[in-house]
């Protein structure tokens, strides 16, 4: 693989990271990562850099052989970045229990990546692909019943709703280990205080966090993106988030430390989403389950209903 395409990649990821410290490019490239949650956070750049509106994306023959689908004559493909891990053989110190040293060969892996081309979905033509169709889950009540669930079937932590003073919508108490929701909210609300409030728990508990204490702003700004992250996925009202403070934040801390960020967010929004999916999918199962019981108790109750109707016919007309 050429050397001048992964330098040309790795310098548009700098210059990606160096632009996502304005707000408005941010949001975008949050918006993007809500749609490439399992993308490391270095692929999503360089996807929304490339293809911005990109939704779902695959190489040349998986498009072919797993969606029965061709991508279009002349597209332009996305460049990423895929693992290529490489096996090497070392020689190493081997101890017996005496403390006796000898050399011994050990092969291991060590993680590399190679450039690879990948193409939007839009980019491609055959056969539908219905799953990608997302519907508005916060107008059925029904749906807004289960992704509460989907929320508080991941985590341990009491999440009580209650009322709060002073505006809060929500807060993570590390003392007592609760997430405390403020009552008589509208649902997206409750929803997105309930993530935000989530993903400080998992990200900023003090009984779990091994890495060193983030200020303050760095703990909202990784919330308040994951929360972004899995509302804008599920299809949960967003418009009133904004990323106006990522500005005086993001001055002030090193490229390194913004690179930590974004893959403590991008991991942490990809667990949120792949864990409610997980229960969203097992609701839906439990409930055709219960349907289909259900009918099939009604058609054993009309069959029976029919069988008495036709004893009782047969009795009045006994000659």
């Amino acid at each position: 693989m050429s050397t001048d395409t992964v330098s040309r990649l790795s310098d548009m990821l700098e210059e990606g990271l160096m632009r996502l410290k304005n707000s408005d490019d941010f949001k975008k490239y949050l918006t993007c990562m809500s749609r490439f949650h399992n993308y490391s956070y270095n692929n999503t750049l360089l996807i929304m850099m490339q293809m911005p509106k990109a939704t779902y994306v695959a190489g040349f023959k998986s498009w072919k052989n797993n969606f029965d689908r061709n991508v279009k004559k002349g597209e332009k493909g996305i460049r990423i970045f895929a693992p290529a891990p490489v096996k090497k053989t070392l020689e190493v110190n081997k101890y017996d229990e005496e403390g006796n040293v000898t050399k011994e060969l050990k092969q291991i892996t060590v993680p590399m990546f190679k450039p690879v081309t990948v193409f939007d979905v839009t980019q491609t033509e055959g056969k539908p692909i219905p799953e990608l169709i997302k519907g508005e889950l916060t107008n059925n009540v029904c749906c807004y019943e289960d992704i509460m669930d989907a929320i508080k079937s991941q985590t341990d932590i009491p999440i009580i709703e209650k009322s709060i003073e002073g505006g809060v919508k929500g807060y993570f108490d590390p003392n007592d280990q609760t997430i405390y929701i403020n009552s008589g909210m509208s649902q997206s609300q409750t929803v997105k205080t309930m993530i935000h409030e989530l993903a400080h728990s998992i990200l900023h508990n003090k009984n779990i966090q091994t890495d060193e204490k983030k200020d303050r702003n760095k703990r909202e700004i990784e919330a308040e993106s994951v929360a972004f992250i899995v509302c804008k996925h599920f299809n949960i009202d967003t418009d009133d988030y904004s990323f106006g403070y990522i500005l005086g934040w993001s001055k002030d801390s090193s490229l390194d430390e913004f690179r930590d960020s974004l893959e403590t967010i991008q991991k942490c929004a990809d667990k949120i989403i792949g864990n409610m999916q997980a229960r969203l999918l097992k609701l839906e199962w439990e409930k055709k389950s219960l349907k289909s019981r259900l009918d099939e108790g009604r058609k054993r109750s009309d069959m029976q209903k029919g069988i008495k109707k036709e004893r009782t016919y047969e009795k009045s007309h006994v000659i």
